[in-house]
C-alpha cells in the first residue's frame, strides 16, 4: 500500500480507450436536491414559514449528492480507468465552463458599464433636466429626485488593496505547489497548496469586514441605487466564486496528502487551479473598474 505523502504506483491494465460510467443515481439526485433548494427558495422570498427549512434542506442534498458523485469520479481515475480520450474531455468541459463563468460575470461588468457610460450621461443631458433638475450624473448618486438613501461610496484602500495582494501571492503559492507536483515533490506541493487556501480564507475574512463597514459606516448597501446593486452583485458573486475554489483546492490538498496524483497525471489539480486563476484575473477587473474608476 501506498504512503499518504507519496504517489500511488502505476494500475496493472491500461485504461480502455474511452471509458463509459454505468447507470447513475447522481444524477435524478441532483436535480431533485435542485428542484427542492429552488422550490424552497421561492417560499423563502415570497414569506412562507417552510422556505428557509425547505431551501436549507435541499442544498444539503446537493452538497451530499455531489460528495458521492465526485467521491465516484476520484474512485474511477484512481482505479486506472481514465486514459486520454477522459483527460481531454474533461479538460474541454473545464474550459466550456470558464468560458461560461466569463460570461456571467461579463453581464455583470456590462451591466455596469451601461449605467455608467450611458443612463448616467443620458439621464443627466438638457432634456431630462426638465424631468429631474436635481439628478447629479456622478457615479454613485442617490437616483432621480433623491430616491435613494445618501451613502458613502467605497474606495481602493486599505481593504481592497490588501485583498488584491492576497490573491496575487494566492496565484504564486498556487503556481509553486503545481511545480512542486510535477517535480514530485508533494510534501512541498502540499506546503503551498495549503498556503493557497488560507490565503483565499483570509481574503474571505476581509470581505466579510468590509461589507460590515459599508453597511454600519457608509450607509452602503444593496438597496443604494444602480452603485450598490452592482457593487455587492460583482463583489458577492467573486467572493462565492472564492470560497467556491478554496473549497476545490481543500478537496485537492485532501487528495495530494492521501497520495492521489502523478506528476504526469494530475487534471483534478490542474482543473482547480484553472479556475482559482481565472477567480484571479476576474477580481483584476474589478478591483480597478469597482475601486478605483
Amino acid at each position: 500500500m501506498s504512503s499518504p505523502h507519496t504517489a500511488p504506483s502505476a494500475p496493472s491494465h491500461t485504461a480502455p480507450y474511452y471509458f463509459v460510467p454505468g447507470p447513475s443515481r447522481w444524477p435524478l439526485a441532483g436535480g431533485l436536491s435542485m428542484l427542492v433548494t429552488m422550490a424552497g427558495a421561492a417560499g423563502w422570498v415570497n414569506g412562507t414559514g417552510w422556505g428557509p427549512g425547505v431551501c436549507i434542506a435541499g442544498i444539503l442534498a446537493m452538497l451530499l449528492v455531489l460528495y458521492f458523485w465526485f467521491g465516484d469520479a476520484i474512485g474511477e481515475s484512481e482505479s486506472g480507468q481514465y486514459g486520454e480520450r477522459i483527460d481531454l474531455s474533461y479538460r474541454w468541459s473545464m474550459s466550456w465552463f470558464i468560458f461560461s463563468e466569463v460570461m456571467f460575470f461579463g453581464a455583470f461588468f456590462g451591466a455596469l458599464f451601461y449605467a455608467r457610460a450611458v443612463s448616467m450621461p443620458w439621464l443627466s443631458d438638457l432634456d431630462h433636466k426638465i424631468i429631474w433638475p436635481d439628478f447629479a450624473g456622478h457615479w454613485g448618486n442617490t437616483g432621480p429626485a433623491g430616491t435613494v438613501e445618501q451613502f458613502n461610496v467605497m474606495g481602493p484602500f486599505p481593504i481592497p488593496t490588501i485583498n488584491t495582494a492576497l490573491l496575487l501571492t494566492s496565484g504564486v503559492t498556487l503556481t509553486i505547489a503545481h511545480h512542486a507536483l510535477r517535480a514530485g515533490h508533494r510534501a512541498r506541493s502540499a506546503l503551498f497548496l495549503f498556503a493557497t487556501i488560507l490565503l483565499g480564507a483570509i481574503f474571505m475574512g476581509f470581505q466579510a469586514f468590509e461589507y460590515h463597514h459599508a453597511y454600519t459606516e457608509l450607509n452602503l448597501k444593496l438597496t443604494s441605487g444602480i452603485y450598490g446593486s452592482t457593487f455587492f452583485m460583482l463583489t458577492g458573486f467573486h467572493g462565492f466564486h472564492v470560497t467556491l475554489g478554496a473549497i476545490m483546492l481543500s478537496v485537492i490538498l485532501y487528495r495530494v496528502l492521501r497520495g492521489h496524483f502523478t506528476p504526469e497525471n494530475h487534471f483534478g489539480f490542474e482543473g482547480a487551479a484553472w479556475y482559482w486563476h481565472f477567480v484571479d484575473v476576474v477580481w483584476l477587473g474589478l478591483y480597478i473598474v469597482v475601486y478605483w474608476l
